[in-house]
């Protein structure tokens, strides 16, 4: 079971990796493997031979049969013809519904599509949009309603180490995403559909309005309510900035522990009340009824709490725990955990894509590595401590992969943290959850802000979270191996070699550009503009792309993942280029996350910004410098511009242009006509570039003819979202690059571009491209 499980495992993650999906007559080759699993096995030859044949076996049914599903997912999507265009559809709110800035967003399960010859897939991803004037819908899960939609095809940023919505999009079976428009013929057709799935989701959005009305504006509400129904969304940014710099944000969801706990408690409750019965005990065993029961629990808080994978793997691991009591038969944990990591990924094989889905499976492995099979049975106390230290330095490694952070405070706050909300925060949120008596949730919130005293007290602790680049791949393994090797039992020589093996992870760092050499990042956050620009000792960031929400922005969601993964700890200057927020709405965000030794901008003088700044300056047109062999030159805005009132922010824009040897880039913000004019008249000598970033994102406001043969650009970079409501960019300006002859670049198409550049050698690369996967979305019809 275990080398099946393991290779299966590696089979499905080998397809994730796939550019395009296998033609299917490839599909026959796990028959062919199969009667691998007749060979005889009785000398040593035959034994591994058999083996090699299974684990070849396993690999490849894991493969074709994650690609078998992916196919059957893939087949059903949203025409392109019919994005952005109404569509009448009649459906079911199939999932509580989470407010977000503007309204509410929800899964939708269509039933019946209105729109003569419209085709919309069965799961869509829908917002809703508060309009000033109008009641917002008053949606409920399980009610049927008739909606005005404007969906499009699922799509999203395309990033160095950033998140692929596209996947999550392919994971939950949502094939499209749009919005509800604000039409009269949207309206509720049931209150209620009667299904199980509906009612388990209405019970949970029950739960969650009987904390709201109990607790109202309470700090930790949202914590409560994501220990009962798993709605993670209610947890505010900064709480979850204070779990995970503590290293406990695996509590703030249903995790394993969690069902574990109160499987745990259930079997014993029945398990005791049952014994005392002579006549039950007869006919069914104590042991094996408490069993029944434990799992009907697990499988019961599994279900209300969003059945996420760590509560899968626990609901499948008690499973077959159960079973195996009712069969009286002894199953090693190891077999019990291989038995759960193939069902978790026959229901959902792009779980391997989660960072969740390892670090749920690895933790329990290193549970067990440590405690199962040792000699001689330990005070628990000494058993409980050996397993924090064994969660502590083992999930290192893949911590490091998958965030670049770990949190140095996590032994302590997890000492304190896991008693306080496993037996006494979760068992009371329930009791509260189950019994109409509001003192019980006030008691639980009490007990909840207890802990948040002392977490809150350890993230204000200096270098409470180590923060690194992203570690080669090979150090990962290397780190590893050396981890296990630390964990093995007292007596074996030298396990402080495992130590050894761990110090490349942090040693090894990024290879920065050769002097006179420059990296660039042209980030890929939507309608908006960033762009990274790193030299041999520094690194300078241009604008902050957009801010999405009130908590989730491009900074924390994009730039700063992407920033620290490359090494990048701190930045020597920032430039703003103007006040709009499709240019600084991860500025406060960035700010916060990293040392910024400069800011340049034209932001006004009382912009909040600038009250988080000690070291800000204008941009001004003349200002350069030079860094590591690389020159860069602001050429707008002038310096008498800011006392004139009436020129546009836009017209503000900070220009710089960068140059190595006869290479540079220009970057225009969001200048317009006016400003290109003045940089005819002023700077025509220093317009041409190597690379354009358009102006304004391609509007027709700027760019004039001029402009674009005076640049001449050979790549032209539109950074732009994708179908925008703006309509960017516009094709007559598009053309106009075309004509010139330059190779046209588009965020929202090529995802992030990156250029490596030197005197004489200028590389680009369309990371949308080079990074593709069956699942990524190609925009048809464009350059």
């Amino acid at each position: 079971m275990i080398l099946l499980s393991v290779f299966f495992t590696l089979g499905v993650w080998l397809l994730q990796q796939q550019a395009m999906l296998p033609e299917s007559i490839w599909g026959w080759v796990p028959a062919l493997l199969a009667p691998a699993l007749l060979l005889p096995h009785h000398a040593r030859w035959q034994r591994v031979a058999r083996n090699l044949l299974l684990a070849l076996f396993a690999c490849s049914l894991g493969f074709f049969y994650a690609a078998f599903i992916a196919q059957q997912r893939l087949a059903d999507s949203l025409p392109a013809e019919w994005q952005g265009k109404d569509i009448e559809v009649i459906g079911i709110v199939a999932e509580l519904p989470r407010q977000h800035a503007g309204g509410l967003s929800f899964a939708f399960d269509v039933e019946k599509v209105l729109t003569p010859e419209a085709h919309v897939p069965p799961h869509v991803l829908l917002s809703t949009y508060d309009n000033e004037g109008d009641a917002p819908l008053p949606l409920h899960a399980g009610e049927r309603w008739q909606f005005s939609l404007r969906l499009k095809q699922p799509h999203g940023s395309s990033n160095p180490h950033g998140f692929d919505f596209e996947s999550w999009m392919l994971e939950n079976q949502l094939r499209a995403s749009g919005y509800v428009r604000a039409d009269e013929s949207n309206k509720r057709l049931n209150e209620m559909v009667n299904s199980p799935n509906y009612l388990i989701e209405r019970m949970r959005e029950t739960v969650r309005t009987h904390f709201q009305k109990v607790l109202g504006d309470a700090p930790y509400t949202g914590v409560l309510a994501a220990l009962t129904i798993g709605d993670q969304s209610s947890i505010s940014a900064s709480q979850w900035q204070v779990f995970t710099r503590t290293g406990v944000n695996h509590l703030m969801s249903i995790s394993g522990l969690h069902i574990t706990m109160l499987a745990g408690f259930a079997f014993a409750l029945v398990y005791r009340a049952w014994k005392q019965s002579v006549r039950l005990t007869l006919r069914l065993p104590a042991r094996k009824a408490a069993a029944v029961v434990g799992l009907i629990v697990a499988l019961a808080y599994t279900l209300l709490s969003g059945f996420s994978v760590p509560a899968q793997r626990t609901v499948y691991m008690l499973g077959t725990v159960a079973f195996a009591l009712f069969l009286s038969r002894s199953v090693a944990a190891s077999q019990i955990l291989a038995a759960a990591l193939l069902v978790v990924l026959l229901l959902d094989p792009w779980a391997v894509l989660s960072p969740g889905f390892w670090l749920s499976f690895g933790a329990v492995g290193l549970i067990l590595y440590v405690s199962a099979n040792r000699i001689g049975r330990p005070h628990w106390l000494v058993e409980y401590s050996r397993v924090q230290w064994a969660m502590t330095i083992g999930l290192i490694p893949p911590l490091l992969a998958m965030f670049q952070q770990i949190s140095v405070v996590s032994p302590l706050a997890n000492a304190f943290a896991i008693p306080l909300v496993e037996f006494v925060v979760v068992p009371i949120t329930l009791l509260g959850a189950l019994i109409p008596f509001d003192w019980i949730l006030h008691l639980a919130h009490f007990s909840m802000r207890i802990c948040m005293v002392a977490l809150e007290w350890l993230n204000q602790l200096p270098d409470a979270v180590w923060t690194q680049h992203a570690p080669p791949v090979w150090t990962i393994i290397l780190g590893m191996v050396g981890v296990l090797w630390c964990l093995l039992p007292r007596g074996f020589p030298s396990r402080w070699l495992g130590l050894l093996m761990s110090l490349p992870m942090f040693l090894i760092l990024p290879t920065p550009p050769p002097e006179g050499a420059l990296h660039m990042v042209v980030f890929d956050v939507g309608q908006g503009l960033s762009v990274i620009a790193q030299t041999h000792d520094h690194a300078l960031l241009y604008d902050t792309g957009p801010g999405y929400s009130e908590d989730a922005n491009s900074g924390n969601r994009i730039l700063i993942p992407s920033l620290r993964a490359q090494g990048i700890a701190d930045l020597d200057e920032l430039i703003l280029t103007h006040d709009d927020t499709d240019h600084t709405g991860g500025a406060l965000s960035v700010m916060q996350a990293m040392p910024i030794g400069l800011l340049s901008s034209s932001l006004p003088e009382d912009s909040p910004i600038l009250l988080q700044s000690h070291n800000h300056q204008r941009c001004i047109d003349g200002q350069n410098w030079d860094w590591d062999g690389v020159h860069f030159e602001i050429l707008h805005p002038a310096r008498d511009s800011y006392a004139i009132e009436k020129v546009s922010k836009n017209n503000r824009g900070c220009t710089l242009k960068v140059s190595t040897g006869k290479n540079s880039v220009l970057l225009a913000a969001d200048i317009e006509k006016k400003s290109e004019e003045r940089l005819l008249e002023l700077h025509p000598e220093k317009l041409p570039a190597t690379m354009l970033i358009v102006p304004h994102h391609g509007s027709k406001t700027s760019s004039t003819q001029p402009f674009v043969d005076a640049v001449h650009p050979h790549y032209a970079v539109f950074t732009a979202g994708y179908r925008n409501k703006f309509g960017h960019p516009k094709p007559e300006v598009v053309e106009r690059y075309r004509i010139a002859g330059s190779e046209l670049l588009r965020s929202d198409v090529d995802g992030a571009i990156i250029v490596d550049m030197d005197t004489e050698n200028f590389i680009v690369e369309r990371y949308r491209k080079t990074h593709v996967r069956y699942w990524t979305h190609v925009i048809a019809g464009l350059p």
